[in-house]
């Protein structure tokens, strides 16, 4: 019963950060939404730093879970491919926490928790083997920092041109990601 609300917690938690972000959310929306007291929500995280690093963990760990399940034949490239429509597909579905600012207490609570940190680093460093192994074989750029790529792919997860795309309601969300794969991946120049 216990793992079941902290699960109903950070989804609600997840949610509320991907409508609002950060610094808009409130505890009190949290516990309105799951149907529990106030009180009881902090029994299960002491602060709205930790409601909003366990919703950013569970996020990592589903991201992980994600890069496990890739086929191990695929191209590096197709491999970065596939993990950018996946985030794009989390953020068109509501289920991409908006990432926290600069300055933003979360980010340093962020930067306090083991596991954040340790997911963090795992997907970077998996996600910038494959960034290497595509400039290697001639599939991205080799000229671009791959740091610079793996940002621009991690801004992917919460690029704004992707509501912008959904509130016009010309597109699907499939052809929504389709489209910015593309202007991520080939560029804006005509070939």
């Amino acid at each position: 019963m216990l793992l079941a609300r902290e699960d109903a917690i950070i989804r609600s938690v997840n949610r509320l950060l991907a409508e609002k972000g950060f610094e808009a959310m409130t505890v009190d929306e949290v516990a309105a939404d799951v149907g529990i007291a106030k009180a009881s929500l902090y029994k299960h995280f002491p602060s709205k730093e930790d409601l909003a690093a366990a919703a950013m963990v569970s996020v990592m760990r589903r991201a992980q879970a994600y890069l496990n399940d890739l086929p191990a034949e695929s191209s590096p490239i197709d491999k970065l491919r596939r993990v950018v429509a996946w985030t794009m597909g989390l953020k068109l579905a509501g289920e991409m926490p908006s990432l926290p600012s600069q300055n933003s207490s979360l980010r340093t609570t962020l930067m306090d928790n083991k596991d954040y940190m340790d997911g963090l680093m795992d997907v970077s460093d998996r996600l910038g083997a494959w960034i290497e192994a595509a400039q290697a074989q001639g599939a991205l750029n080799p000229k671009l920092p791959s740091i610079a790529v793996l940002y621009t792919l991690y801004a992917r997860a919460c690029d704004p041109v992707l509501e912008f795309l959904k509130i016009g309601e010309l597109y699907s969300d499939e052809e929504i990601i389709a489209l910015v794969l593309s202007t991520c991946f080939e560029g804006l120049e005509t070939r």
